[in-house]
This record gives structure tokens, sequence and C-alpha cells, in this order.
């Protein structure tokens, strides 16, 4: 039977600056009466100077700042930053750094001016789940290509007493504003260039991924992500090519891998990330590193369910003609394994040094957060995610 493209809304705010030498336009796009509260991470925007270019810019204002944010952004943490905006009195954020710092910049956003407790925002347990309905203006200068979070409303933040990783968003949570110059990436190492290589092919593959609706732009533009990401994959974890065209084509797609247009009108299934950032909050491996792990075994054990669109994927985007269509699933699967492993990352849980242990204690997590009925079916069961993670030891 023909499925049709399903309904949707389309909204996005965000203004896009791209290019070399347009950190002076700050500027222009923050205004001048904002007290604006700079937030960054572990040191690396001090280290290469990208802190003090954007100080630089905006010396003739009143700016403060809050370091510190972490590669997987603590609620701990960010509960501080929130202190500080409310007694400092900031009325304009501006987050230099990745998606974590980003991340993290849109729930201190959200959090200053929420109407109660901030933990409310999230819910699976740990808060109650209020809506947000307003969030401080905040822009971003982009440091590393991965997540997509410059030019979408959500994120996620880690909650290290509860050891849980949980998301949040609204309308209300997108950027104003993200630069994005793609010589800022020319300092980051191989292992942060492979993961954002492998979170952007993840965050495509969720939206892609599932079954076919009708929606053919949006499987060709999908596709042609996850073309281009292979393709320019070898050359961005190479950290000492610093060929602009390459950096520039990367740090697009990754803004384009979940800026909100792939994801319209097709069905979702983000249980990849639900999996994945359970193995982070317990085991702290790396997110993209988790999605490595979880998506080739998922592929496998859900097979059945996303059969149509895993043999349109082994022949569009992997060039498999060849076999029956066991066969071509089998060979796009192992494909996409071996390109993660070809960026330097493992792909089972024994390549991290963990075993058969970690599966009940993950099945676990994924119950106490209610993943338990999830998929673009809400059929996969505590059973099929146990399978998951088996498949991946």
């Amino acid at each position: 039977m023909q499925k049709e493209m399903l309904n949707f809304d389309y909204y996005n705010p965000t203004h896009i600056i791209f290019g070399k030498n347009r950190l002076e336009e700050l500027n222009e796009v923050i205004p001048q009466d904002k007290k604006v509260l700079l937030l960054y991470g572990g040191g690396s925007v001090k280290r290469f100077g990208t802190l003090d270019k954007v100080k630089e810019v905006l010396k003739s204002r009143e700016v403060g700042e809050f370091g510190g944010i972490e590669a997987n952004p603590t609620y701990e943490t960010l509960i501080k930053a929130i202190k500080l905006v409310k007694e400092e009195n900031y009325d304009f954020l501006l987050a230099i750094g990745g998606g974590s710092v980003i991340d993290g910049t849109k729930f201190v956003a959200a959090g200053a001016l929420f109407d109660g407790n901030p933990i409310d925002i999230f819910g699976s347990g740990i808060g109650e789940k209020r809506p947000i309905t307003q969030a401080l203006p905040f822009g971003t200068v982009l440091t590393l290509p991965a997540t997509g979070s410059e030019m979408n409303s959500g994120g996620v933040i880690t909650f290290v007493e509860k050891k849980a990783k949980l998301g949040f968003g609204s309308a209300y949570t997108f950027p104003v504003f993200s630069l994005l110059d793609p010589e800022l990436t020319y300092t980051l190492p191989k292992r942060q260039l492979a993961n954002g290589i492998m979170d952007a092919y993840v965050h495509v593959m969720e939206q892609y991924m599932t079954y076919p609706v009708g929606a053919l732009l949006q499987d060709r533009y999908a596709e042609s992500l996850l073309q281009t990401l292979i393709e320019i994959g070898p050359d961005v974890i190479d950290e000492d090519n610093h060929d602009y065209n390459t950096r520039a084509t990367f740090m697009w797609s990754a803004t384009n891998a979940l800026n909100g247009t792939l994801s319209r009108g097709v069905p979702q299934d983000w249980a990849s990330h639900g999996l994945g950032h359970e193995i982070t909050a317990l085991y702290g491996i790396d997110h993209a590193r988790t999605l490595a792990i979880v998506l080739p075994s998922l592929l496998n054990v859900r097979r059945n369910e996303k059969h149509d669109k895993l043999v349109q994927y082994a022949e569009r985007v992997w060039g498999i003609a060849d076999g029956n269509d066991d066969e071509k699933i089998d060979a796009a699967i192992l494909k996409t394994r071996e390109f993660f492993e070809s960026l330097g990352a493992g792909t089972r849980f024994s390549d991290y040094g963990l075993g058969e242990e970690v599966v009940d204690v993950l099945v676990d997590q994924l119950e106490r957060h209610g993943l338990t009925n999830i998929s673009e079916h809400g059929d996969q069961t505590l059973e099929v995610s146990r399978q998951i993670y088996k498949n991946a030891l």
C-alpha cells in the first residue's frame, strides 16, 4: 500500500552567518543594549584564541564569562550558570563551542526565566515535565560541527547523581543566530572530527531509516547527506588537512543533518540515541561512539521492521546492486560498521573493554527512564533493546 507524506509544520528562525572572517559581525547581531554572558567549555576556546577574539569584538559592551561546561553538559554545572545569570542580570547569552556548550546554553536560557524549578523542564522521573514558555535570547559561535544544535531547538543534559541523559526543547530555544566559520575547525583533534562525522551520520539515519511514506525529496536529501559524509570523512579526520571546502562541507552537512528539514513529513526513530545515551551516562564513552556501537546492531535486529528502507539505503547510498534483499541488507550494515571503524571508532562493547555484564544494567536504565516502547512504530520493547545490546557485544 502506498503511504503518504505526513502532515507537518516547519519553523526555524535561526540566522546562519557562514564563512571566513565573520566574527566582527557579532556586533551587528547582538543588540547594543544587551549584557552578554559568554559560555564555553573546557578551555580549547581559550587555548586557540577564539574566546579572546570574541571578547575583542565585544570590548565596548558589558560582558561576563562562564566556563567549564562539560563534553556532556551537566545539570549540576548549568544550575550554577543559571544562578549567575539571575544574580548579574545578563540578558543575552553567547555559546562558544560545540553541541555540548550550545545544548547547555539552551538550558540556561530557558532555566533562567523558568517559572519554578528548572528540573521540571525534564520528565522521565527526574522532574515533573512542565513546558518552556520563554527563554533568554542567545547566539552561538560554533567550533565543533556534530550535533546540529546550532540550528535547532533541542538539547540533551546529563544528570550526574541520577546517572541519566535527558533531552528537552521548545519553540523558544532556537538560537537567534549561529556563526559558522569552518576555519575554527582547524585546531580540532582527530577524535573530535571523527565524532562529528559519526554524530551527523546517525542524526540523518534516525530521520531516514524507518519506513517509506512517499517523501521522495526528504529521502534524496538524506541520502545526499549520507553520501557526502562518507565521501569527506577520510579527509575530515586528517588533522593536517586544512582544505577549506572540505571543512566547510563538513560544517554545513552537520548543521543540515539536524536543523529540522529532513524530519518534516516523515516518521523518525531515535532509538539509537536513546540506547546510546544510557551507555554514555553509565560508562562515559563518547556520545558519537555509543552510536557507532548501537546503530549497526539495531539495524540487524530491526531488519524486518526497516526492510524497505534498508534495501533502499543499500542501493542508493552504498551502491549495492547484487544479491537478494537480505544480502543487500547484510552488505549495507557491514558497510556502515566498516565506515565507523575507518574513522577510528569501535563498533562493539568489547572494543571498549565491556562485556555481557552491561546488558542488564543498561536495560534497567532504559526502564527507569521510560524508554520501554520506542522506535518509529513504538514497538521496540525492553526485550528488543536487550537483543540490540547483546548483538553489539
